[in-house]
C-alpha cells in the first residue's frame, strides 16, 4: 500500500511540474519557437541528469541500450510535437486532446470492465472539451496534439520496459541523451535557438528542470510501481493541471463545457486510482 501511495504521489507531482514548465515554455515561443524551446528543454535536462546521475554507460547491455533509445525517441517526439501543438491551441485543450494516447493505451490493456468505464468517462470529457463547432479551432494544432498523444502512449510503454531492465535514474538519463541527439538536427535546421539571451536561457533552464528532469524521474518511480494501464488513466489529471496553469500563467480561458469535460477526466482518474488499490 505504501509503495502504491508513493507512486501515485510521484505521478501527481510530476503533472504539476510538467504543466508549470509548459506555461513557462509557451512564453519562450515568440523568441525561440516550439523547436528551439523543445531543444532547450530536452538538451539542458540531458546535461543536468548526466551530471547528477553519472550513469555507467560501458556497463549497459545491448537490450538496455535498445530500450533506452526507443524510450528517448518517444520522449523527443512527444515533446517536440506537443510544443508545436500548443503554439497553435490553448494549453488545457492541447493536453486534453493529447491524453487520447494514454486513454487508448488504458483501454487496450484493460482486463476489467470497471477500467473500461473510467477510460470511457475520460473519453467523454475529451469529446466535450474540443470546440468542434467553432470556426476558430486550429485543426493542425488539434492534429499535432493527437499525434503527440500517440507518442505519449509510447513513452508510457517504453518507460515501463526500460525501467524493468535498468535503474530508473540510468534509464531516464540515457533516454534524455538519445532524445537530445534526435532533436538537435531539427534545432540547427530551424535556427531560432540561436536567438537565445541570458534571460531566455534561464527560462529554458527552468523549463528543463520542471518539464523534463524532475517529472521524468518521478514518472520512472511511478511506472516501476504501478501497472501501465493504471498510470495511463491516472494521467487524466493532466488536463486539469494544464487548464489551471494556462489560466493562471497565460490568461487562457476555457468555456463552461470544457471545464465540465475536465471534471469528467478527473473523475475517471480518481476512480481508476481508487479501484486499482483494491486488486
Amino acid at each position: 500500500m505504501k509503495k502504491t501511495n508513493s507512486a501515485v504521489s510521484a505521478a501527481l507531482l510530476s503533472m504539476v511540474c510538467v504543466q508549470g514548465g509548459a506555461s513557462i515554455a509557451k512564453q519562450l515561443f515568440p523568441a525561440v519557437g516550439a523547436i528551439g524551446t523543445s531543444t532547450l528543454r530536452i538538451g539542458l535536462s540531458a546535461i543536468i541528469l548526466t551530471l547528477i546521475n553519472r550513469p555507467k554507460f560501458f556497463s549497459f547491455t545491448k537490450k538496455q541500450w535498445l530500450y533506452s533509445a526507443m524510450y528517448g525517441i518517444a520522449i523527443a517526439a512527444m515533446n517536440l510535437i506537443f510544443y508545436m501543438a500548443i503554439q497553435r491551441i490553448p494549453l488545457g485543450l492541447g493536453v486534453t486532446v493529447e491524453f487520447i494516447g494514454p486513454l487508448f493505451l488504458a483501454l487496450s490493456l484493460s482486463r476489467r470492465w470497471m477500467d473500461v468505464v473510467w477510460a470511457l468517462l475520460a473519453g467523454l470529457g475529451i469529446l466535450f472539451i474540443v470546440p468542434w463547432q467553432s470556426n476558430d479551432v486550429d485543426l493542425l494544432g488539434l492534429f499535432l496534439a493527437f499525434l503527440a498523444g500517440a507518442f505519449w502512449a509510447a513513452y508510457i510503454v517504453m518507460g515501463g520496459k526500460v525501467g524493468s531492465v535498468m535503474e530508473g535514474k540510468d534509464a531516464v538519463t540515457t533516454g534524455m541523451l538519445f532524445a537530445a541527439l534526435l532533436i538537435l538536427p531539427f534545432a540547427i535546421w530551424d535556427g531560432a535557438v540561436f536567438n537565445l539571451t541570458p534571460v531566455l536561457f534561464l527560462k529554458g533552464l527552468g523549463v528543463a528542470v520542471l518539464s523534463s528532469a524532475l517529472p521524468f524521474s518521478l514518472d520512472m518511480v511511478a511506472l516501476k510501481r504501478l501497472p501501465a494501464k493504471t498510470f495511463s488513466v491516472l494521467t487524466s489529471m493532466q488536463p486539469a493541471f494544464a487548464a489551471f496553469s494556462g489560466l493562471i500563467f497565460l490568461s487562457e480561458q476555457l468555456t463552461l463545457m470544457q471545464w465540465v469535460s475536465i471534471a469528467c477526466v478527473i473523475s475517471a482518474s480518481i476512480g481508476a486510482t481508487v479501484f486499482s488499490k483494491q486488486k
